[in-house]
């Protein structure tokens, strides 16, 4: 994101004076929550609601005011997926975001634009990349199940230069603040997945580049901020973990709006993110449309992909959403169980709010408090989900499920010793709920795994994790 805008002029707009105003409103079904809007100090806290979820909608306060900007409630415009979506920001922002929102709607149709687009995921990402079938996967259920089952198909996200999906959108991203006149990038990192791309497409663009990373998520994945730090970024690390690490990254973009340009790898956030970097993503579904013709002559039966924040699963379900006869599955992060705190399982236990700018499920107590989220796959690790796809879990276009990290380490040490592919952590989720479908599909159903990215980032861990002995669980000589 980036616009021109006076950082003091933004702040004396925003707090007018000291002291504070409390408000109640109620959106849709949310609750009644308390906003408050502080002094300077606490500015941008408010802005991104990073220790509660801010629930307003024009609320009557002194100038200015926290508006959500939405002219009608139609699927899809101005950032509008049923009741989720929208721009929860300062008035004063509504105009750096719409600005971000006519340049992108300008590139969609801008004939150079696309051109060097597709250029730049050819030849520098490394599209397409292959719709691959798991023939000893595939093996391996039927023979648990009488030879009855599906044919599994991974989509191989991971071999992208970066080594996920996230690059899709991190170059075209970058492409944009370049074309705007931008010096300097910002973004914020989980896994380090969104961290490396930005970093790489960064110096194929000649930008600067600031990344924020959550202090236990460095010591997680130490491969991947080496590779950061590799690619000329300067990673910053904040106490905590994604979740802290966004709001750190946005404090630092409202700090220098004229300059530099907020990178956002999530399909949340104000409009126009979450459309954007669908938009970005949506090109592994279009791949895969293309791909099944040509393997078998029709469309895929069912998709499956991990769902954190859900870049990765709208990437691969949007081409599929209107064919109502193709399942689109999302798994989520049951951590320890769903009925523990120790979860990520925000479309299965969240409650409606506003975080981060935008309507969508989150998890949070009852006082609108965050929980603070937990996976084993770090990327996982986030207290929201993106507005579409809380409006599919409502309309129930999309089924959402969830997998305990038990299941995801079994999963993803499977996949090393029957296909000699090593998945990383949030995509063995979705490897992961393949034990529970598989058995409900008939013979010759074709599925395809988003497998969304590259594994050697949690080597070390799945490793050295107490439950599941690799030797044990699946020794090198076993056959299918």
């Amino acid at each position: 994101m980036a616009c021109n805008m006076r950082t003091d002029l933004l702040i004396s707009q925003i707090c007018p004076t000291s002291g504070h105003v409390s408000v109640k409103r109620r959106i849709g079904n949310a609750s009644v929550v308390r906003a408050v809007v502080v002094d300077h100090n606490s500015l941008v806290k408010n802005i991104i609601g990073s220790t509660s979820s801010l629930m307003m909608r024009r609320p009557t306060l002194p100038n200015p005011q926290l508006v959500e900007e939405t002219d009608n409630e139609r699927k899809g415009c101005n950032g509008k997926f049923g009741r989720f979506g929208g721009k929860f920001v300062p008035e004063t922002l509504i105009s750096c975001l719409s600005n971000l929102e006519a340049e992108f709607n300008l590139v969609l149709h801008d004939a150079q634009f696309q051109a060097e687009l597709a250029t730049a995921l050819r030849d520098y990402v490394g599209r397409e990349t292959p719709l691959y079938f798991a023939e000893r996967l595939t093996n391996h259920y039927k023979k648990n199940n009488n030879g009855e089952g599906p044919e599994i198909y991974l989509k191989r996200e991971d071999l992208n230069h970066g080594g996920a999906h996230k690059i899709n959108n991190a170059i075209a991203q970058a492409m944009i603040a370049k074309r705007l006149g931008r010096k300097s990038i910002v973004a914020a990192t989980g896994a380090g997945q969104h961290g490396v791309a930005t970093a790489a497409a960064c110096a194929k663009l000649s930008l600067q580049c600031t990344i924020f990373m959550g202090t236990k998520d460095m010591e997680k994945q130490s491969s991947n901020l080496v590779l950061m730090k590799l690619l000329g970024a300067e990673v910053k690390s904040v106490d905590g973990n994604f979740k802290e690490a966004t709001s750190e990254a946005f404090r630092e973009w409202v700090g220098n709006l004229e300059s530099s340009y907020y990178l956002t790898g999530t399909v949340v956030g104000p409009h126009p993110c979450p459309s954007m970097v669908r938009e970005f993503q949506s090109v592994i579904g279009k791949e895969t449309r293309r791909q099944a013709m040509d393997k078998w002559g029709g469309k895929p039966d069912v998709l499956v992909a991990c769902v954190g924040s859900g870049s990765n699963a709208l990437g691969l379900f949007h081409e599929f959403i209107k064919e109502k006869d193709v399942r689109l599955i999302g798994v989520e992060a049951g951590g320890f169980g769903l009925e523990s705190d120790k979860h990520s399982a925000t479309l299965a236990k969240g409650d409606v709010g506003v975080y981060h700018g935008t309507m969508s499920y989150l998890l949070q107590d009852e006082e609108g408090q965050i929980i603070r989220p937990h996976s084993v796959g770090v990327g996982l690790e986030y207290p929201a989900v993106g507005p579409e796809l809380s409006f599919l879990k409502d309309t129930g276009r999309a089924e959402y499920y969830s997998v305990t990290d038990k299941e995801a380490l079994n999963a993803c040490q499977m996949l090393c010793r029957l296909e000699g592919i090593i998945p990383s952590l949030e995509a063995s989720h979705a490897l992961a709920f393949l034990n529970k479908l598989c058995p409900t599909l008939p013979t010759g159903t074709k599925v395809v795994v988003n497998c969304s990215g590259r594994g050697d980032k949690d080597a070390e861990m799945i490793l050295n994790h107490k439950y599941y002995p690799m030797e044990k669980q699946f020794p090198a000589s076993q056959n299918s």
